[in-house]
């Protein structure tokens, strides 16, 4: 099997050496010998109490192993300590080698039952300075202490090659992070390919995964490539995998694992080189335990684990990005600045669609000369807010006109003069940007499959 990236005790010697901290702030619980290897449980302080090992299917670790016991050894929080407590196994727990009831572990240990061997692999926090200094990470922007903190884990994730799920509420941008994180990473000159998984209907997934041959009645038909293949080298971002169903998870499964792919109507397997990245907005150790999501899939993807705050809690960060979207939207002009009733209004809204409503609220702000509401009754009423409708144009001024001459209502009417402006700003970014959609979406701010998204929507006539 080819190798995807570093080895367990790669990952805890780097950790060692680079962290100004030795107390780890979590651990991962790594199989490296037995039937269950490769399997890895994620155990952080005041996250999970208690993780128990045993071939009984209720433990937390399922074991399958004839000289591992029903419930047989369990990793324990002792307040900031992490120990391991044999529960009176049939053949014991060893740790290095020694024999024990129990025992305290710092990381670096190796903890056995039976033919089973667990490596236990410290993770530590980033350096206080790292986190105290960072103001973005890719195009992900914000100085709060919550996204200080994403950053200064995602500097260390995008130089390895393991696999990371990515998970926040929608809208936090954790495609813009999957994006960020391979654009800073080793594959960067390599394909960024994203698969969604909530689109994939069972009917045909196979082929969108791995491909097809072309039969023998096909007349000379082109060979379908999967994203499998197209990500050969580079990255795979497998979108909202919380949404796949156990069929598909099982697919892919066995594509990670063997790092080789069949295409459908092919006996050749094709070797595959591919970082593996995973978004979710769902609680994945939930739907492991509810058996919708595997188990043994979530252990090979949650070797790390990022967790994007919502904009809510990013306590200085929406005046930031609303002065970045405003700025973006207007051609990098520093002349448009937020009116403060504005800002205040914005900095008291709880945004539930998070960093991607405030983006289309300041894009409404552009594209109206007059707010007074953003579509709801849980969203802030905005005085006038761009009354300086001289620099939107003549002709932009007769669309407002002709809209308004409709009488349609308020939310119908809004509508309109925002797809408008979104289609003129996608035709403008892609032009100063010679026609790159990767230039366009960076210049945007947005993921690019979020732009190539906007630019197909937008290509068709004004309404």
């Amino acid at each position: 099997m080819q190798r995807l990236g570093p080895t367990f005790e790669d990952i805890s010697t780097e950790a060692r050496t680079s962290a100004p901290d030795l107390t780890p702030a979590q651990f991962t619980l790594a199989v490296v010998e037995g039937p269950a290897r490769g399997l890895q449980v994620k155990l952080a302080h005041g996250e999970i109490a208690r993780v128990v090992v045993g071939k009984s299917v209720d433990a937390d670790v399922c074991v399958k192993d004839p000289l591992v016991s029903r419930r047989h050894a369990a990793f324990e929080w002792d307040g900031a300590r992490l120990e391991i407590v044999d529960l009176e196994s049939t053949n014991g727990t060893t740790v290095n080698g020694i024999s024990m009831a129990a025992a305290t572990l710092r990381g670096g240990e190796t903890v056995r039952f039976g033919g089973t061997a667990v490596r236990v692999v410290p993770v530590y926090g980033a350096s206080r300075a790292a986190s105290e200094s960072a103001m973005s990470f890719g195009r992900l922007l914000g100085a709060s202490p919550a996204m200080r903190r994403v950053y200064a884990l995602a500097e260390k994730l995008a130089a390895t090659d393991v696999p990371v799920i990515l998970e926040g509420e929608t809208g936090t941008g954790k495609e813009l992070l999957a994006e960020s994180l391979h654009e800073a990473g080793p594959r960067a000159s390599a394909p960024f390919v994203v698969f969604d998984c909530a689109a994939a209907a069972a009917v045909g997934v196979e082929r969108m995964l791995f491909g097809d041959e072309p039969t023998f009645t096909s007349d000379g038909a082109e060979p379908r490539i999967g994203v499998f293949e197209q990500a050969h080298g580079g990255t795979l971002l497998l979108d909202e995998v919380g949404e796949l169903d156990l069929a598909v998870q099982a697919m892919i499964l066995r594509a990670i694992e063997r790092s080789e792919i069949r295409r459908g109507g092919s006996s050749t397997w094709r070797a595959i080189d591919v970082r593996i990245l995973a978004t979710t907005k769902v609680d994945l150790d939930r739907r492991v335990k509810e058996g919708r999501f595997r188990a043994d899939l979530f252990f090979r993807l949650a070797v790390a684990r990022i967790e994007l705050p919502a904009l809510r809690d990013r306590i200085g960060d929406v005046a930031q990005l609303t002065e970045h979207f405003s700025q973006s939207l207007g051609g990098g002009r520093a002349d448009d600045d937020i009116p403060k009733e504005v800002m205040a209004r914005f900095e008291e809204y709880a945004w539930p669609g998070n960093v991607r409503e405030l983006l289309n609220a300041v894009a409404r702000l552009r594209a109206l000369s007059e707010v007074t509401d953003l579509g709801s009754a849980s969203t802030p009423q905005l005085p006038a807010a761009f009354s300086r409708t001289a620099r939107v144009g003549g002709e932009l001024d007769d669309f407002l006109e002709h809209v308004l001459a409709l009488h349609l209502p308020l939310s119908r009417a809004r509508e309109r003069v925002v797809d408008e402006f979104e289609k003129r700003y996608v035709q403008r970014v892609l032009a100063d940007n010679a026609g790159n959609v990767t230039q366009a979406a960076r210049a945007s701010g947005i993921a690019k499959r979020y732009f190539q998204l906007l630019r197909a929507r937008k290509q068709g006539p004004s309404p």
